[in-house]
């Protein structure tokens, strides 16, 4: 159990609606209301998500972004150790996530404050499940650089990720980083456009990225999430390995340990790589 710090207070990060006010739960409504502070991204569309939410705030209502975060950690920190209830809110879905609260959190925890969070709509997952495809391992790699070399050089770095990669993009760069994924990860490899999830003009394009990009090169419209299929494991032949296994081997390591690592960095069995080093030894 966490400890509070003795003052009964908590920060409660809350998830809001990523498009849909209706998707905001009974909980967030509870905590917008009843919170001694809502430290919100951005006041001017909090209000407008109360307005739509029919809820008023008994608390007061404090910017927390990007540029006063770290300024304003300490005196938040100070009002859940004084037994008060901060909630954190942002534009859409989870603080956090590619929005402020890491600095505020890392600070209560650190101050053993309690702190916990009100579950709900997630682009990253909802992008997931519609993009068809594979979802039992992903990797969230938030919003990409925005100057070309940069973007290049972090999508080399992922061009091997075997798993399936979500990343965040602005409209009007969807089309550049679609082209650029396209030269890094192929343009034959998998992928998905989700955009305006959840609203009125939800769109989901699925098809190769050399085709995506083609499609986005005349723009795109609303908050755009990819998803990108990861690498396809490298076709590796069996006896190839043999030599490299032997080798290691020969200089003390087990030969059971050496296949299995090799099993699992190349997709190949163990049990075959195991009885072709056997049945290679000189007899």
């Amino acid at each position: 159990m966490t400890d509070s710090g003795g003052g009964g207070g908590r920060l409660v990060l809350g998830a809001t609606p990523i498009g849909n006010p209706r998707d905001a739960s009974p909980r967030l409504l509870e905590a917008l209301a009843t919170a001694d502070v809502v430290a919100a991204e951005d006041t001017r569309r909090t209000r407008r998500l109360l307005a739509d939410l029919g809820v008023t705030p008994a608390g007061r209502l404090l910017s927390f972004h990007e540029h006063n975060e770290s300024e304003r950690t300490p005196e938040l920190v100070d009002l859940v150790r004084g037994g008060g209830t901060v909630l954190v809110v942002t534009d859409a879905g989870m603080p956090s996530v590619s929005d402020p609260g890491y600095r505020l959190v890392a600070a209560a925890a650190e101050a053993g404050l309690d702190v916990t969070c009100l579950p709900g709509p997630s682009a990253v997952l909802m992008a997931l499940a519609v993009s068809g495809l594979p979802v039992d391992r992903f990797c969230f790699d938030g919003f990409l650089p925005r100057k070309p070399g940069e973007r290049a050089h972090a999508l080399a770095a992922l061009a091997a990720e075997r798993r399936t990669i979500v990343v965040f993009e602005s409209p009007h760069r969807t089309g550049a980083t679609l082209r650029a994924m396209a030269d890094a990860f192929g343009a034959d490899r998998r992928a998905a456009v989700c955009r305006e999830l959840t609203k009125t003009y939800e769109e989901v394009r699925r098809g190769r990225l050399d085709d995506l990009a083609d499609w986005a090169a005349q723009g795109v419209r609303g908050e755009v999430t990819i998803v990108v299929a990861g690498a396809a494991p490298e076709a590796t032949d069996l006896a190839s390995r043999l030599p490299g296994i032997r080798d290691r081997v020969a200089h003390g390591e087990r030969l059971k340990d050496v296949c299995a690592e090799v099993a699992a960095a190349t997709g190949l069995s163990r049990k075959a790589l195991y009885d072709a080093v056997i049945a290679d030894r000189p007899r």
